[in-house]
């Protein structure tokens, strides 16, 4: 894994090279091992290098071709780079080294920008054409790579990190309004927005081209649902077992220790299961614990790994967070508030001690159907179309007075029902009211935004959905917007910021384009989630695993801000740190009151207002280093 920078020359300044050491510095811990640069008259690029394949100095970045007219900087792995190699060994193509990235260069040199289709892997990477001065930019299919990229007058840059791109002395730092309210909603600024007006993020299954003073953007891959498998249940439970196993087997290439995630729970036990299938020693796994048991599946990872007899190690998160939340939010480098960032970044760093490669489970949820607001919007779903929209609209006023828990779930359930099936899914995928957002916000910020609907984002893929069914619309949805928004960029920057790679085999683009074609009735069937992969892990994991309740990352916030976080918190939001620019103080006070006095439990909130806070510091402060 690495990190990858670069910009026009008229971008870098008079002082070009000290510009590009500078974007290449700031994301050491992306590419620990090697870090260099390229300059000519008309860019620079850079590169740091965290070796996987091919350890050797031959496979040093910014890499040019035998001609010298193609320039290459690359993030990610590309899985099927031998079988590619072979193929243009044949084509009388000649290699140096024995990387990936070379690979790229080449199948672009035969092939050009529709070589993006033959790659299979996790990538984000740059090849500069001297002779034609045309950038060609790529971002792998589901989003595992980042990629940010200006591209106004008078120059374009991009870079893993906006950390890297906010070393360009002339590149504007103005707050986006709009993400702060994005943010708010999703606690996570969707692509291709970031909370700069002038930065913007390569949306995943799309590539770049720059040329002639000019930034076209295109797609070049998409999810398909539109033609479900018609194949038996017994075929296709195999088949899935078969698809998945072959992307576990082709991500355990490696030069360097390879180890997995282990939580306790279906995706990332079944992929422990099937890569200690294909090994002779045992598979190094790490879990990460709390104290509190009712956020603890510690004890269950580590029953799991007893019985593969893998070599586990474990940590459990005590009063750790107050030390490590600062750093968390630098390597973000924007607002983002999924608290299981705290876990992940622990699990990442346990697993650096003894590996430099990972397997994780990721992506199992969103293919095959596994959080519970899937059941809980297919069913919602049901009732808007067999209750009249009047009927539900009155049973929401009536209701909406009403404390008792049976009359607020009644009332949730006909309110968001008496919505578009689009606008249903928005809700329940978003974290505070339009009520609540406009109590908290300063009246200046409301006036900027009251126009503006967040609800778009989701609108915006659900309604381009080619699925024949809710489930199919809503799966498509969060494969687009939540999972590269939130889950991948989570994982991304805590195991960057520990120096690990992350492989996910559920996020191959064979088994994402398998599922998809699975019917929705075998992703829930007669109310089990996640049925069909369940059924395909059977084959490889006991029963007691796949029958377990779902779990998760959960942080217990709640508990936090009352204890071990609310010195800190209190600090940094209620401080002289310009939230008062943003924010109405004296609503959150309030909602800081009430949490403490156990009223109401505001934990999630809370921690939104907390991370931006401490972002707001680091932003005002440009660049610290942690």
């Amino acid at each position: 894994m690495c990190g990858i920078a670069g910009a026009t020359r008229g971008m870098l300044g008079q002082d070009a090279e000290e510009t590009l050491h500078r974007m290449n510095d700031v994301m050491v811990h992306r590419g620990p091992d090697m870090g260099d640069i390229y300059l000519d008259s008309d860019l620079g690029l850079c590169h740091r290098r965290l070796s996987i394949i091919d350890l050797s100095e031959d496979g040093r970045q910014p890499m040019l071709s035998d001609d010298g007219k193609l320039v290459i900087v690359f993030n990610g792995e590309i899985y099927n780079f031998q079988e590619l190699r072979s193929e243009l060994l044949a084509k009388g193509h000649t290699f140096r080294t024995g990387t990936d990235t070379e690979v790229l260069l080449y199948l672009y040199k035969e092939y050009g920008e529709a070589s993006i289709e033959r790659i299979r892997g996790m990538f984000a990477y740059t090849i500069w054409d001297r002779s034609e001065k045309k950038l060609f930019a790529a971002r792998d299919r589901i989003g595992k790579k980042p990629f940010y990229y200006y591209a106004k007058s008078g120059g374009f840059a991009f870079a893993s990190e906006i950390k890297s791109l906010l070393q360009i002395d002339r590149l504007g730092t103005d707050i986006d309004p709009t993400a702060l309210i994005d943010y708010l909603k999703y606690l996570f600024i969707p692509h291709p927005k970031s909370i700069y007006n002038d930065i913007e993020k390569l949306e995943p299954g799309h590539y770049l081209i720059y040329k002639n003073g000019r930034a076209e953007v295109k797609q070049y891959w998409d999810v398909d649902f539109s033609d479900p498998l018609r194949s038996g249940e017994g075929e296709i439970i195999e088949e899935l077992l078969d698809v998945v196993a072959e992307a576990v087997k082709c991500r355990m290439i490696s030069d360097v220790p390879l180890g997995a995630f282990l939580s306790g729970g279906v995706d990332s036990s079944g992929i422990v299961a099937l890569m200690a299938r294909g090994v002779s020693e045992p598979v190094t796994t790490c879990s990460i614990g709390f104290d509190d048991e009712k956020h603890n599946e510690a004890m269950y990872a580590k029953s799991f790994a007893r019985s593969l007899s893998t070599n586990h190690h474990e940590h459990y998160i005590k009063d750790e967070p107050a030390g490590i939340i600062e750093k968390l939010v630098w390597h973000f480098d924007e607002p983002f508030a999924d608290s299981s960032m705290v876990p992940t970044y622990y699990v990442s760093n346990l697993a650096r001690q003894n590996v430099t490669v990972a397997l994780s489970g990721d992506g199992g949820d969103e293919s095959f159907a596994g959080y519970e607001k899937y059941s809980i919007d297919r069913y919602e779903n049901m009732v808007r179309e067999f209750v009249p929209h009047p009927v539900l609209e009155g049973i929401a006023r009536i209701t909406n007075s009403f404390q008792s828990g049976l009359n607020k779930r009644l009332n949730s359930l006909c309110s968001s029902a008496a919505l578009s099936p689009a606008e249903g899914f928005y809700v329940t995928n978003t974290f505070i009211t339009d009520v609540q957002l406009k109590s908290i916000l300063t009246n200046r910020i409301w006036q900027e935004v009251m126009e503006y609907d967040p609800a778009a984002h989701m609108k915006r893929y659900f309604n381009s959905a080619n699925g024949r069914d809710h489930l199919s619309k809503i799966l498509y949805a969060d494969l687009k917007l939540y999972l590269p928004g939130d889950i991948l960029v989570k994982v991304d920057r805590m195991s960057m910021a520990n120096s690990l790679e992350v492989r996910s085999p559920l996020l191959d683009h064979k088994v994402i384009e398998f599922a998809a074609r699975i019917p929705s009735s075998l992703k829930i069937h007669r109310g089990e989630k996640k049925y069909a992969l369940k059924k395909s892990f059977g084959k490889v994991v006991p029963q007691d695993v796949l029958n377990r309740k779902k779990h998760g990352f959960v942080v217990p916030l709640n508990s936090w801000f009352k204890n071990e976080l609310k010195e800190m918190a209190e600090q940094s939001i209620f401080g002289d740190h310009g939230m008062e620019g943003y924010f109405n103080m004296n609503a959150i006070k309030t909602l800081w009151n009430e949490h403490q006095a156990c009223s109401v439990s505001h934990g999630t909130l809370l921690w939104t207002l907390f991370v931006f806070s401490l972002w707001l510091q680091q932003c005002y402060r440009r660049n610290p280093s942690y």
